[in-house]
């Protein structure tokens, strides 16, 4: 008998197909790159969230110190019954540092591009927040052109919306994609919409080289989870004993880079087809830029935002700024 594909499973081959063209363009150019949204499926996002957990991953803690002390004056600043709108939700744990300080919101539009991390975690916040309406939309943020506004019967339109973006994710951005997302942002933002932005500042390299390098090696385990990915959803003969992961940073560009990296000369198959590499060769998966006061400032008015206010932990190690949609 012959059965047509259900919804979920043309989405979910669809997601493969673009996954296969990105990698199999991303390893025949030179440098070797491929996009860093492909490091989150399902098993990506779990150690992602490993991560955030680690003693040298500074970045979570501090940002969530910060939003822990500024989301009831974050919640003045929005106004009631916004719809929250989040970019590249994972597993949503800071978001509820704002669902608690926001009981009025007119829903919770999470996007993500891990379909199966993003039901998950929609399940749970509908669950732990019955009162709250949850309308995940499984997608790539950086592509995403509209936003819903009749979701499962309901109208959006009228409802300002109040963008997150967290854990300085627009540091994973080059400097023209960190401007053409926040342009995208202010758009489906509105005119009265606005945006919360988690920055990482600039400090000691020392200080970034053991965040992106902890002792545990759960940050190599999620770089080298894309080859595990690859070898499962594009028949690829990755052996993963023989790559590392590689992160430094660069205080000209002001930027962690990270990679994953050939320790022989080898051939591997994806997808069918045949890729050599040699001892020590370097396939970037991601960049974490670093911004300092001017740097945030220069990237919001590019974008058609105004800085309304900003928070930051006593060191100065990591900023949450709110940002409107400027005039």
């Amino acid at each position: 008998m012959n059965l047509s594909p259900t919804a979920p499973d043309r989405a979910e081959a669809g997601d493969r197909d673009e996954f296969r063209d990105a990698v199999l363009a991303g390893l025949a150019r030179q440098p070797r790159a491929i996009p860093p949204r492909f490091l989150y499926d399902a098993r990506g996002s779990e150690l992602f969230d490993a991560i955030c957990e680690l003693p040298e991953y500074y970045l979570t803690r501090t940002e969530t110190g910060i939003l822990t002390a500024c989301t009831p004056e974050l919640a003045l600043l929005a106004g009631p019954g916004c719809a929250l709108v989040e970019f590249g939700s994972g597993s949503s744990v800071k978001t509820r540092l704002l669902l608690d300080a926001m009981p009025d919101l007119a829903a919770y539009v999470p996007i993500d591009i891990s379909r199966q991390h993003l039901d998950a975690t929609a399940e749970r916040l509908r669950r732990d927040y019955p009162r709250l309406r949850v309308e995940p939309v499984c997608a790539d943020y950086m592509a995403l052109e509209t936003l819903p506004v009749d979701l499962n019967g309901g109208d959006m339109s009228g409802a300002p919306r109040l963008g997150f973006f967290p854990g300085s994710t627009i540091g994973n951005l080059e400097p023209h994609e960190a401007t053409a997302f926040l342009r995208r942002a202010r758009t489906l933002l509105g005119d009265r919409g606005a945006l919360v932005l988690g920055v990482d500042l600039k400090k000691d390299p020392q200080r970034l080289h053991d965040a992106y390098n902890d002792s545990a090696g759960v940050t190599a385990a999620f770089t080298l989870n894309l080859l595990r990915r690859m070898n499962r959803e594009l028949g690829a003969t990755f052996d993963l004993s023989a790559f590392a992961h590689e992160a430094f940073y660069d205080p000209v560009e002001g930027r962690i880079a990270i990679y994953f990296r050939s320790l022989r000369d080898q051939s591997v198959i994806v997808a069918g087809r045949p890729f050599a590499f040699t001892a020590g060769e370097r396939v970037h998966t991601e960049y974490s830029y670093k911004y300092d006061t001017a740097d945030i400032a220069a990237l919001a008015q590019s974008a058609g935002f105004t800085i309304d206010r900003t928070w930051t932990d006593p060191g100065r190690q990591f900023a949450v700024v709110y940002l409107e949609a400027a005039a």
